[in-house]
């Protein structure tokens, strides 16, 4: 039997790890370092769509805030790291939906207010988990508790007429007979023009309206608003109840957790389709302006989660609320904080770099 007496330890000798575990080493821990930083920090978007024009351009590639508003906890946790609802470049599904946990949302800095621009999950996309349909950016027009009103074009918040960006842009028709150079669109920043007999249908500001008015070879700039007795039969909540339009809406309250109501038909065409798509009810459904949920009449309601409005800038060509509802608060993601990189895709070379835009601030 040996017996070991205090002394010097035996210095171990240390194992080398090969050029391909150490590779992988790093692949892991960037990985998990990129994924935490995406899930609870920060995440990069970019714009697809001319929907926030001028606010935000088709190129612009931006940084969202998640700590601002709370980051959500995961409630698909089987999916591809840094990943979205597809993997990269293909139609193939990056997750399981085996597994659905329930979301939380961490301390916040804030919370939603009017005018944020913010991101959020496409509500109406229901093939998708919450947290895993299709990301939007809008504008947030009204908070929980608001009463949202759109008249002649112009919001209005709780009977009060709204902010406007800055930014904002409308349809006009250009009445003229002549051609308009790509130049001149081009002068006044016009990125999205149609030719028509008579002219040109354009998305710009009232401003530049009115400058382009001045212009010798233009007869006149018309706008494209839409009279409230032409409704529209897409238009949120209901159409056949509500005869509306995207320059005619509302009014109409935004739910806020806690808001009761006493239902009843018009109550139900305001807030059934609500009630059924995000209140998490299993088994509610809508018929004949009744709401039922697990087979049973309900006659009292109230609701379980704040909601807002949101709108794009460019007024006259964006999908938003006025169309398709109210954005829950569990599908909201984070706030537009700056643009990092901007590209013109109709620009080639070194002239596709927005070089002005780099590090803009977004509000």
């Amino acid at each position: 039997m040996k017996l070991k007496f205090f002394g010097k330890k035996e210095e171990k000798e240390q194992v080398k790890k090969s050029p391909l575990r150490e590779w992988l080493d790093a692949i892991v821990f960037a990985v998990v370092a990129a994924t935490l930083i995406r899930w609870i920090f920060m995440e990069a978007f970019t714009i697809p769509t001319p929907s926030m024009e001028k606010s935000l351009l088709v190129g612009d590639f931006l940084f969202v805030s998640k700590v601002s508003y709370g980051a959500r906890t995961p409630a698909t946790p089987l999916q591809i790291p840094l990943t979205h609802a597809k993997i990269w470049g293909t139609d193939v599904p990056s997750y399981l939906d085996w597994i659905q946990l329930p979301q939380y949302r961490l301390p916040a800095f804030s919370e939603v207010e009017r005018n944020d621009v913010v991101v959020f999950n496409y509500p109406p996309e229901f093939e998708h988990p919450v947290d895993l349909k299709t990301h939007y950016i809008k504008r947030c027009i009204g908070i929980h508790g608001d009463v949202v009103e759109v008249r002649e074009g112009q919001v209005y918040v709780n009977g009060e007429k709204g902010e406007n960006p800055e930014l904002m842009q409308y349809r006009y028709f250009i009445k003229t007979d002549q051609r308009i150079n790509d130049r001149v669109f081009a002068k006044y920043e016009i990125s999205e023009h149609n030719q028509l007999q008579g002219g040109y249908l354009v998305h710009t500001t009232p401003a530049t309206a009115e400058l382009l008015k001045a212009e010798p070879f233009i007869e006149d700039v018309i706008s494209t608003l839409m009279p409230s007795d032409q409704p529209n039969p897409r238009i949120f909540p209901d159409a056949n109840y509500f005869p509306w339009n995207a320059d005619n809406w509302g009014p109409l309250e935004i739910p806020y957790e806690g808001m009761k109501l006493q239902l009843n038909d018009t109550l139900v065409a305001k807030y059934g389709s609500t009630i059924v798509d995000y209140e998490g009810h299993k088994n509610a459904e809508v018929k004949d302006y009744k709401l039922y949920i697990d087979g049973q009449e309900v006659t009292d309601y109230t609701f379980g989660q704040d909601y807002y409005f949101m709108m794009g800038d460019n007024r006259h060509n964006s999908e938003d609320s006025r169309f398709w509802g109210f954005v829950p608060a569990d599908h909201v993601v984070g706030e537009a904080a700056f643009i990092w990189l901007s590209l013109d895709a109709q620009e080639s070379f070194l002239n596709k770099i927005r070089w002005r835009r780099f590090f803009n601030l977004i509000d």
